[in-house]
């Protein structure tokens, strides 16, 4: 091999360096990249998970809402039922003891 020959290989080699050079480049930063991405999905699951449970606390709170007036009316009813039905029971006993006293 004479010394043509071999500045034409160092040549050579020193191109196909400077193309895995510069495509170690363009790897080296969609390395970065991809490590930024997967950081970002990361810290977004962790947000997801965080506004799941928040969206199920905040469900029970509004299914406790709903469901208080349905029990204030259950509740007032009882409580009209009650004096309705201890009227009637006072009214009757005090006719009843009107009678029995006259």
């Amino acid at each position: 091999m004479n010394n043509e020959e071999i500045a034409i290989k160092l040549e050579n080699h020193e191109n196909q360096i400077k193309s895995l050079k510069h495509r170690m480049d363009e790897t080296e930063k969609n390395n970065g990249a991809l490590l930024e991405l997967s950081t970002s999905v990361k810290i977004l699951a962790t947000n997801m998970e965080h506004m799941a449970k928040e969206q199920e606390k905040q469900g029970k709170r509004l299914e406790r809402l709903e469901r208080e007036p349905a029990e204030e009316h259950k509740y007032y009813k009882r409580t009209i039922l009650a004096c309705i039905i201890t009227t009637v029971v006072g009214a009757l006993l005090g006719g009843l003891l009107t009678m029995i006293i006259h």
